[in-house]
């Protein structure tokens, strides 16, 4: 299904009725029993499921918190897990799967590519997804609270020329997802315009056992920085391999690689030395401390980097349902737009233009000795963060 760029709430409700929201639509057939069915797609096997099994846990705490004070609208809400495996086609199956057992809502994906594919899925089938996509290309196909690429790339080439000082980058990127191929041109982009000498644009696939030639062949184009412009698997691999062949360049990963799981697969040696591009640890957040203390009692275990985003995206639309007295998705679409939020990761501003939150939460983290993530307070200074 070819992929719509919505740009304006009125063109979102417009597709909405288009595409038939009005017409009592088989997702939102959930509605009329006695709970609310609330999809969570995220990929929940395979080689990014350490990010998957934190979304699912955020949305899960929020329903428990929700059902102890009544519910959506006096109905108990059920989060229905949707495993894409960070895979479209896998995703395509799933989503289907789902839209045909009755949903009155969707939270996700997390993958760009997935969600290029199975957003217009949820929208022709009447539901408004709260997304955690971030290309640019998925902006309008629903909501989404956390930073997109054209909020990413600027921030992450302000890290690198700003705070790292940076004359010539390497970028290495994952050449397979939609994500990486648009963050790593857009920050091609940004740098060289900040005059920034782009040494090495080298493409990756995923899934290789080592990356040792990719990394021999960018340091031997003589980078200040290599740029790892992947997801956490392969981001994790290279930054320990570029450890171990003790390569002069300095190491940075990109926000697709932010999640417990890099340390885990770089090892916390290698993982101190690269920092990454992401969004505050969920202990970070002004005002978490009551949200990571209900999370560990719940799960016994620290949440995941995205279980607020998941946590909030599921409390952000309660509260869009709320005022708009219902799922209907062209009363819902711009009762969203107009909701002011708060939660795990602080207050909500939605621009309606876009569908994305202003401004975007977007840090550089270090990893402690610990193997924790924590805003880099030298990043904050050099750029003059908030954070």
């Amino acid at each position: 299904m070819r992929v719509r760029r919505l740009h304006r709430v009125a063109a979102f409700v417009a597709a909405a009725a288009a595409l038939g929201f009005g017409a009592a639509p088989v997702a939102n057939a959930a509605s009329t029993g006695t709970t609310v069915r609330i999809g969570l797609e995220a990929p929940l096997t395979g080689d990014q499921k350490a990010v998957g099994d934190g979304m699912l846990r955020g949305a899960q705490l929020a329903a428990k918190q929700l059902n102890a004070n009544g519910g959506i609208g006096g109905k108990q809400v059920e989060i229905v897990p949707i495993d894409d495996a960070a895979d479209p086609t896998t995703g395509v199956t799933a989503a289907k799967a789902a839209i045909a057992s009755g949903l009155d809502g969707v939270v996700g994906p997390y993958n760009s590519g997935v969600g290029a594919q199975t957003l217009p899925l949820y929208i022709a089938a009447g539901l408004v997804p709260i997304r955690l996509t971030s290309a640019d290309s998925t902006n309008g196909l629903g909501l989404t609270l956390q930073p997109m690429t054209y909020q990413i790339a600027p921030a992450a080439s302000d890290a690198l020329t700003k705070w790292l000082k940076a004359k010539s980058v390497a970028i290495i990127f994952d050449d397979s997802t939609l994500y990486t191929q648009t963050v790593s041109s857009a920050l091609k982009s940004q740098l060289q315009t900040a005059g920034v000498t782009i040494s090495a644009f080298e493409p990756i696939q995923p899934g290789a056992k080592t990356y040792a030639s990719t990394i021999d062949k960018v340091v031997a184009t003589n980078p200040e920085v290599v740029y790892l412009a992947t997801y956490y698997p392969e981001g994790g691999l290279i930054a320990k391999e570029m450890v171990a062949a003790k390569a002069t360049p300095s190491c940075m990963a990109d926000y697709g690689a932010y999640s417990n799981g890099f340390v885990d697969t770089a090892g916390k040696k290698a993982a101190q030395t690269c920092p990454v591009v992401g969004v505050p640890a969920p202990n970070e957040f002004s005002g978490a401390k009551k949200y990571v203390a209900a999370y560990r009692k719940e799960f016994k275990d620290a949440p995941g980097v995205w279980s607020p985003y998941t946590y909030d995206s599921v409390n952000f639309l309660a509260q869009g349902v709320q005022q708009a007295g219902g799922f209907d998705a062209a009363k819902l679409a711009p009762a969203l737009n107009k909701t002011s939020f708060s939660g795990w990761t602080g207050s909500v501003t939605i621009d309606p233009s876009t569908g994305n939150r202003e401004p975007a939460t977007v840090v550089v983290l270090e990893v402690d000795k610990a193997g924790n993530f924590q805003i880099d307070k030298s990043w904050s200074k050099a750029v003059g963060a908030k954070f």
